[in-house]
């Protein structure tokens, strides 16, 4: 499989006016006690290395002792914040355990560990530079795909909670070949459907390890399910197959798994199924998103080429005139959307009454 070439170094685009309010509107946009640009003044580093010896591509970094105590009391009062009501009485029994940087990717994320030091339970989140682009990512995966997700904003900083899971690149070398083959047939149905809910929302560069897989124990089986955990190339780039997983090749073992267990008839019917169920998702949360389509539709994400190779592309697909008038990313996506819901809007359930 020739492998697709996106673009390594995507700009960072600011949070605009119309966006900072959605965010406030939604609360999302919260005063925080600690900047980006705070964690980066770290005096050094080592290297963080997984259980098997190998390069993490983290660094865990430190800091002096006066900047370090102002910080980890900061870091603990965000995490009071992200997962509770902001009361600060739990501060004393919390211990920031790590901090941890990453060069790789736009990004750049912090990763911060922190435990509760009176059970050792722990949890992490991640400090990054607040990209338009990638906040419009983390607003449509919370609105149209199956989860919800906790983040933050304040001024040019955002921070994420962590999404536990297996990395998809670890999953597929260590764990599918271990799989039986209700479980591969499962894998597979999620992938497809995984596949069809980044094409429509326009999520791109989901190579395996930009997703997770979730195992869930039910009573007599372990459910899998698939999701996405890095939002960057949202409505960005202007090859339409970048939105599509599987035409990466780090996803070759995925796609061979779906044509070697599902005919053609079963992959439409998991894609008519994706697509029916965000169109609900789509009607459920009507008022937000076109909320949040509306800041994406006068907001600056990606490069004009970008957006006329995309939307010509798109068009070359449904023959749908609209697409040939949008001018950015914000309007292809409400196209599309709109095009889904045209095509797919009759999912009420028979009624017998």
């Amino acid at each position: 499989m020739q492998d697709l070439k996106i673009s390594k170094r995507k700009p960072s685009y600011p949070i605009s006016a119309e966006l900072s309010d959605y965010l406030t509107e939604y609360s999302r946009n919260i005063k925080l006690p600690v900047f980006y640009d705070d964690l980066l003044r770290f005096q050094g580093s080592i290297v963080v290395y997984d259980k098997d010896d190998n390069d993490t591509l983290w660094i865990r970094v430190y800091y002096n002792e006066f900047e370090r105590q102002e910080i980890e009391l900061s870091l603990k009062k965000v995490y009071t914040i992200l997962h509770s009501d902001g009361n600060e009485d739990t501060v004393p029994f919390l211990s920031v355990d790590a901090i941890d940087y990453c060069t790789f990717g736009n990004s750049k994320p912090f990763r911060i560990k922190i435990r509760n030091i009176l059970n050792d339970n722990f949890t992490y989140f991640y400090i990054k530079t607040a990209d338009a682009s990638r906040i419009y990512g983390l607003e449509l995966e919370h609105i149209l795909s199956p989860y919800n997700l906790n983040f933050l904003v304040y001024k040019d900083t955002l921070i994420e909670e962590h999404i536990a899971g297996i990395p998809g690149d670890e999953f597929i070398q260590n764990f599918l070949p271990k799989c039986d083959k209700s479980e591969k047939s499962q894998i597979a149905k999620e992938f497809v459907k995984f596949n069809e809910r980044c094409m429509i929302r326009l999520l791109g560069d989901m190579r395996s390890y930009n997703y997770v897989i979730v195992p869930t124990h039910d009573f007599d089986q372990v459910v899998y399910k698939i999701r996405a955990i890095d939002f960057d190339q949202q409505s960005y780039e202007g090859k339409f197959n970048i939105y599509r997983p599987q035409f990466f090749k780090e996803n070759m073992k995925m796609v061979e798994l779906v044509s070697e267990t599902f005919q053609k008839l079963s992959i439409d019917q998991y894609k008519i199924e994706e697509r029916s169920i965000l169109v609900k998702r789509f009607k459920s949360y009507s008022t937000r998103i076109h909320r949040l389509l509306d800041c994406m539709a006068v907001d600056t994400i990606s490069k004009d080429e970008y957006v006329n190779l995309l939307k010509r592309t798109i068009y070359d697909y449904t023959k749908d005139e609209k697409f040939k008038k949008c001018k950015n990313m914000g309007e292809i996506l409400i196209n599309a959307l709109s095009y889904l819901n045209q095509n797919y809007e009759n999912v009420k359930p028979k009624s017998y009454m």
